[in-house]
């Protein structure tokens, strides 16, 4: 009983002691902090990187095409055998995206992948991370009238709708001397020479009327030509022939209801990396606000490669109908999504003969717990890359670099964080050298009366322990407080700071992300209070070495 009396005796009487419970809880709760930061960081950003990757893919490198992809799935089914859970078809391709924004025309760069809508979906985790809540149970590239993210604000074909109509009102209070122009050409005549004509434009409600009867497309240069032969020509009349198509009667006409209705129709479906179309910015008070230069309902054009050995450039008219938000910055600002088919049509992807297509990677979802690297090995023995030049890789194989950085950053950091810990130790270690060589005259009395020495050596071991325990509780409380309200604290630094200290379009994700191990915190606290009970140890054992006579000799 009196060892305790005895370490808590020393343990309230020392200032000291208060210093080493300090800098062990701030080592702990430190530990903590960060490595709850590191795990979350690195869990989110695998569920991101592994989210739009498949577990395997085989892929021809750059530009280059697999043919008869379907031979191909049958021999990964037959290889992967009841491993496989589902497969998928994609064709990857550089691409340019052009759109109007503000009376200019901007140019970006993108990665245009073309989908299969069936399939995409059960091989990767697409799906959540598209806005319209439609599209999340199947993917589809039609322009949706409800169910978009009231982020974007108005969008979809209601927005469309009336986007047309702004344009068409703009369109009939063009200028006299523009729209006099306008129906020259279409008319085929170079100048209104008439002033009688030009008198019907003066007034707005005549120019409606005088362009009211146009069509939609500028009709057919009509002009009456005189057959130099007409006994070769008895049965088509001399007076009305056209001078572009003379058999224009014979062949069938466009109804206005076949043409394409910009408030009707939508072009080709595309869904944007939602990076791609919008531009983050702090305003003159400090807040965060998103600027969509495009949103779902507009028409952009897009200009990539044709396939073949001869690649041209080709240009496509697409309606953004979705925008895909994974909360990873390099991801949301690259990636394009349009049909498998649509893209394999317009890249010329298939074979006007046999009716078979290719594709630039096949991709593989396999059973939860299969081994990747395993299936990766066996479909490299089938395709040897000696006779087939396609790329075989797990998606921790193609994120490699980045998951290799982030592991050794993590080693490095706990090592670095272990090492204030042992700072604290050393304290310890030196307080109680100091508190042995004050005591030295309790300690021969406390052995003159019989004390034995492993009785005074666990005095001092239980002042290690309890100076460990205290320390390491309070940090791992503080710790889990921090990392609980970690976000807030961003919060405050910043609005105090009045600068960002976690910018979504400098990192993957919109908020600091943590995960807690238990695991974790019962490993830094069992070697906090190791370190703690290990600097302790030298000085116990000089206490329990002290002679009684040379302890008091000089009492």
């Amino acid at each position: 009983m009196y060892k305790l009396l005895l370490s808590w005796r020393y343990l309230k009487t020392r200032f000291i002691a208060l210093a080493s419970i300090v800098s062990v809880t701030l080592g702990v709760a430190t530990l903590i902090v960060v490595n709850s930061v590191m795990s979350g960081f690195v869990g989110e950003m695998k569920d991101r990187l592994h989210g739009i990757l498949s577990d395997v893919e085989i892929a021809s490198p750059g530009l280059g095409e697999i043919n008869w992809p379907d031979l191909h799935v049958k021999e990964i089914e037959r290889i992967v055998g009841d491993d496989l859970l589902a497969v998928t078809y994609v064709v990857r391709v550089p691409a340019l995206m052009n759109f109007e924004f503000r009376g200019r025309q901007w140019t970006q760069q993108i990665m245009l992948m073309g989908v299969d809508e069936k399939t995409f979906g059960k091989v990767t985790d697409f799906n959540p991370y598209l806005l319209n809540s439609k599209k999340r149970d199947a993917i589809n590239f039609e322009l949706e009238e409800t169910g978009y993210d009231a982020r974007l604000g108005e969008c979809g074909w209601e927005y469309r709708r009336k986007k047309i109509a702004n344009q068409q009102k703009i369109e009939d209070l063009i200028g006299p001397s523009t729209a006099d122009s306008l129906v020259a050409q279409a008319s085929g005549q170079s100048d209104v020479t008439s002033s009688e004509d030009s008198s019907l434009t003066n007034d707005p409600n005549q120019r409606a009327i005088a362009f009211e009867p146009l069509p939609v497309v500028a009709p057919v240069h009509q002009a009456t030509v005189t057959d130099p032969y007409p006994q070769m020509n008895p049965a088509i009349p001399t007076s009305q022939l056209s001078a572009f198509d003379p058999h224009a009667d014979l062949r069938d006409h466009v109804r206005p209801e076949e043409m394409f209705n910009p408030g009707r129709d939508q072009h080709t479906g595309i869904v944007l990396g939602i990076a791609i179309s919008s531009r983050q910015f702090m305003n003159p008070k400090g807040d965060r606000e998103e600027l969509f230069m495009v949103r779902p309902g507009d028409d952009i054009q897009i200009t990539l490669p044709t396939s073949g050995p001869t690649p041209s450039p080709i240009t496509e008219n697409c309606t953004i109908v979705d925008f895909y938000s994974s909360n990873m910055h390099e991801y949301d600002s690259t990636f394009a999504f349009m049909s498998l088919e649509k893209l394999q049509e317009i890249r010329r992807m298939v074979d006007p003969v046999t009716g078979s297509s290719t594709v630039s990677s096949i991709q593989v979802k396999l059973k939860e717990g299969a081994d990747l690297n395993a299936v990766r090995d066996k479909l490299i023995a089938f395709f040897p890359p000696n006779q087939y030049p396609y790329v075989i890789q797990t998606w921790q194989d193609t994120q490699r670099p980045l998951l290799s950085a982030v592991n050794m950053e993590v080693t490095i950091l706990n090592i670095l964080l272990f090492l204030i810990i042992a700072v604290a130790g050393f304290g310890i270690l030196a307080t109680f050298f100091m508190i042995v060589v004050e005591k030295t005259k309790d300690i021969g009395i406390l052995k003159a009366l019989g004390a034995p020495s492993h009785g005074v050596m666990s005095i001092f071991l239980s002042y290690g322990v309890s100076l460990g325990t205290v320390g390491t509780g309070v940090g791992i409380v503080l710790g889990l407080l921090f990392v609980y309200f970690i976000n807030d604290i961003a919060s405050v630094i910043q609005w105090v700071t009045g600068r960002e200290i976690f910018d979504p379009t400098i990192y993957y994700f919109s908020q600091i992300p943590t995960v807690v191990s238990p695991l974790m915190v019962f490993l830094v606290a069992i070697g906090a209070i190791a370190i703690a009970v290990l600097a302790s140890v030298l000085p116990a054992l000089r206490a329990a070495r002290l002679h009684p006579v040379e302890a008091l000799r000089y009492e």
